[in-house]
């Protein structure tokens, strides 16, 4: 490099004015004739400033969906900020956002539609794609598509989706079921649909909340990671660090994270145990009396009975905005003491006691977090009820410097009725079951208290595997590779590999689209494409646009908007109208009230009627007045007010308007479930494999974490965990992803790091540079070692994000053939969190590990 570097400078100074600049200056010290020598070397200034432009649009490098602002210089991204407007996080923002710039220049994009010349599908078959024009490409998939509708089967086409915009609908939603399928899938729990559980069941928020982090005075987190993981990154790392100034931070994490690096203390708790210590608090808190009485309610004779072992009449109590407390104390939290907590965790009873106490000093700015880690593994509905439970018994709910939902505001995410543009088959089609069995008596998914409301999507190629409800014979995929992102990626190859016909819209070929049969190349989601957003945090609510603001570079198009426009024109050459008619009979724009006249207009037109009633009406009462479309993809992004304390109380969206220990809303929907399939909820929680029978299950409660493999074999706990550089598996083609990968703790650059405790690491003579295998009773990766203190021993830590076989030069050894380090996926066995239909990837699988 050096060489590289000294050759360019002697021919800058051979061959230009700076030589004669820098032969005049001899010895002296003066580098002002230098600089003059190489300033006339470059272009003018006025053509170098004031040239550029930022434009709004928004990050989906993860959930955080924080908006941003791309400075745009002839028509190319030259760099990044957070959106200056913004009032969640201004122009805060993270590292994933500079990937970005990598990724929509990447040689290794889907340049043209692709066709399959290989008939032949599996991991070991290439598919030999070969250019095609856009209209060959549809003319194939309209074809299959009216060829199962013809069949009587428009209930075997799937609809499936990653990432999304609030420009979905169309397609997701009408389209496929004008076409006559049930069967929309989503990713949403692979994502963090076990995190919902706990607010929806005792406040009714289904949903993600914000912590008023500048004005808390104790923060008690389970496995979260603001800084580098959690949602609204930007805001949270903006902010993190002046909140230890005024709030006492506990973070409970296996895993020396980036957070709790900077916490007042870190609690390395075994794997899927956060609920025991979570009980213990509660606990404690009611038998010292530091429950926060105003929003809790107390005794009626003002004296605590709160007392270890013992029951408590249930008339003794007055609840406030709360139900059921006494209920949870008798059905369980009576036992829960801190020397319980302390025999199954090992954190000492002392350390329970004062978190308890600190925070019932703290009340009510106090603020509990979960995570992925803590509640996505086989009973974490339950912890997820344990640990959002704090936040009401401390009356962080609602509270200055609690937590509390997101703001209300108004968008059109709800388009128009398509059912009157459903004919016979497609009304006989969309009433067949779905193919990911929600609803079904092993799988509740109780979205919103609606058995069967949730996707289960991990279970769908098991669904098509074994033909259960039925096959899958076409698929239109986009902005997903669930052969990578789900456990058990093997079980998406062996599916996709028996479909007759598949379609993916993406940037990039990824193991996904290996399968696929057509190829259609998708516009860059932050740079090329019409979309819109929202996300909250620091009080507000905000609503981001996307939209085109670079030279597109090739072929390719929107998926949300062009592709399903073009396939539903094609869909009418042949006959079929109905999706064409929709689009141009109820898809108006909401000022002209005409529709699109062609592809290119309709992503504009989706997002101007999904935010029309943030700038059609000056006057909104959910935020600041817009006056314009044009004001609002000028300035990229519509503030909320900020959010009005103690709203709730009194009037949640639960069945008591309290916000329930006893969870009679979770309680109404396993009541309905059981009824669905005539059997008794204890039967429920059986085929579910959750411990709790009778009235305990509508409570939060102690679950013993389910483990996956023979302990003696598999004698480690394997912690995934999120990268600050992954965007959700979708970086890895990016030098920059492995050239700083060390802002991860303990990973090195270049390398695919596992982090396992030197004590762990002594016993099996493993040091620092190994090469490993870590594998599980469902399979095996390769990566290096790194001994590491902050990685609870028995267990070891691995960043999810690598390990892709296909995705390219950069993220593959050798693409197709050999993946670059390990996907955790592939050693995380296939397990549900059945009540919510969340994909388990943590704390329930066993690993071994050993030298390669």
């Amino acid at each position: 490099m050096s060489d590289k570097i000294d050759t360019g400078r002697r021919t800058l100074l051979k061959t230009s004015a700076a030589a004669a600049a820098l032969s005049s200056v001899g010895c002296s010290s003066s580098m002002e004739p230098v600089i003059k020598g190489i300033e006339s070397e470059l272009p003018a200034k006025d053509a170098l400033t004031g040239t550029g432009k930022w434009v709004g649009t928004t990050c989906q490098g993860c959930t955080s969906w924080c908006a941003k602002q791309v400075y745009v210089m002839d028509g190319r991204a030259i760099k990044l900020r957070g959106n200056v407007n913004s009032k969640v996080h201004g122009e805060a923002s993270c590292p994933r956002q500079h990937l970005s710039l990598q990724q929509v220049y990447d040689p290794d994009r889907v340049r043209t539609p692709l066709i399959r010349t290989n008939p032949k599908k599996g991991r070991e078959h290439d598919p030999m794609f070969k250019p095609i024009s856009w209209d060959e490409a549809l003319d194939l998939l309209a074809d299959k598509i009216l060829a199962l509708r013809a069949a009587d089967e428009a209930h075997k086409y799937a609809l499936i989706r990653g990432r999304y915009s609030h420009i979905n609908e169309f397609m997701y939603k009408h389209m496929t079921q004008m076409i006559g399928s049930p069967n929309n899938i989503s990713h949403s729990s692979i994502c963090a649909e076990a995190h919902k559980m706990g607010p929806y069941y005792q406040d009714g928020n289904w949903g993600y909340n914000q912590y008023d982090l500048e004005n808390t005075k104790f923060v008690l987190s389970f496995g979260a990671d603001p800084i580098a993981s959690n949602r609204q990154v930007s805001y949270y790392s903006k902010t993190w660090g002046d909140a230890l100034d005024h709030a006492k931070v506990v973070v409970v994490d296996p895993r020396l994270s980036v957070s709790a690096s900077k916490a007042h203390k870190w609690i390395p708790i075994e794997p899927a145990q956060d609920s025991v210590l979570a009980l213990a608090i509660a606990h404690v808190a009611l038998v010292e009396g530091i429950w926060h009485k105003p929003f809790v309610g107390d005794f009626k004779t003002g004296k605590n009975q709160f007392i270890a072992g013992q029951d408590v009449a249930s008339d003794a109590f007055a609840d406030k905005h709360t139900y059921g407390l006494v209920d949870w104390w008798n059905l369980t939290l009576k036992d829960c003491t801190p020397e319980w907590a302390e025999s199954i965790s090992q954190v000492p009873a002392a350390t329970i006691v004062k978190i308890a106490k600190d925070m019932g000093q703290a009340a009510p700015a106090v603020q509990v977090w979960t995570s992925r880690g803590a509640v996505m593994h086989t009973r974490g509905t339950y912890t997820s009820l344990a640990c959002h439970a704090l936040n009401g018994l401390f009356g962080g709910i609602d509270s200055k410097g609690g937590v509390f939902p997101g703001n209300k505001i108004k968008l059109n995410k709800k388009f128009p009725d398509s059912k009157p543009y459903l004919d016979a088959i497609a009304k006989k089609g969309v009433k067949y079951p779905k193919i990911d069995q929600r609803g079904t008596l092993a799988f509740p998914a109780l979205k919103k208290g609606k058995p069967g409301g949730g996707v289960v999507t991990a279970n769908t190629p098991n669904g098509m595997l074994s033909a259960d409800p039925y096959d899958i014979k076409v698929i239109l995929a986009y902005f997903n590779n669930f052969n990578f992102s789900s456990p058990e990626g093997q079980r998406w190859n062996d599916a996709l590999s028996q479909v007759e016909f598949m379609a993916h819209v993406t940037t990039n070929i990824s193991e996904f689209t290996w399968f696929a049969d057509i190829v259609l190349p998708a516009n860059h989601h932050m740079f090329e494409k019409w979309g819109v957003l929202d996300s909250i945090g620091n009080g507000v609510h905000q609503v981001s646009v996307q939209q085109p603001s670079i030279n597109r570079l090739w072929d390719t198009k929107d998926d949300e908007s062009e592709v399903p426009y073009l396939l539903a024109k094609k869909l009418a050459e042949k006959g079929f109208d109905k999706p064409w008619r929709y689009i141009n009979e109820q898809l108006l724009d909401p000022e002209t009230k005409q529709a699109a006249k062609n592809e290119t207009e309709l992503g504009e037109l989706l997002v101007r009627y999904v935010t029309s009633p943030l700038w059609l009406d000056t006057s909104n009462k959910y935020g600041e007045p817009m006056n314009s479309w044009q004001q609002f993809t000028e300035e990229g992004v519509w503030n909320s007010h900020r959010y009005q304390l103690e709203s709730r109380w009194g009037k949640f969206k639960t069945e008591t308007h309290q916000f329930e220990f006893y969870s009679k809303t979770l309680e109404k929907a396993l009541t309905k479930h059981a009824k669905n399939h005539h059997v008794s909820i204890d039967e429920v929680m059986e085929v579910c494999d959750y411990q709790a029978r009778g009235k305990l299950a509508f409570v939060p409660h102690y679950e013993e974490p389910y483990r996956f493999g023979d302990k003696d074999k598999y004698p480690m706990l394997l912690v995934d965990h999120k990268s600050r550089l992954s965007k959700e598996g979708r970086s890895a083609n990016t030098p920059w992803f492995y050239e700083f990968k060390d802002v991860d703790p303990g990973d090195l650059v270049q390398e695919d790091s596992a982090k396992i405790n030197p004590v762990d690491a002594a016993k099996l003579g493993i040091k620092t540079g190994d090469k490993i295998a870590i594998s599980s009773p469902v399979g095996e990766i390769t990566c290096t070692a790194v001994l590491w203190e902050g990685v609870r021993p028995g267990t070891v830590a691995k960043c999810f994000g690598q390990g892709h076989w296909a995705y390219g030069r950069t993220a593959s050894s050798q693409f197709g053939v050999e993946a670059r380090g390990g996907n955790n996926n592939d050693i995380i066995a296939d397990r549900y969190d059945r009540l919510s239909g969340a994909s388990a990837f943590y704390g329930h699988i066993r690993i071994q590990i050993a030298k390669v």
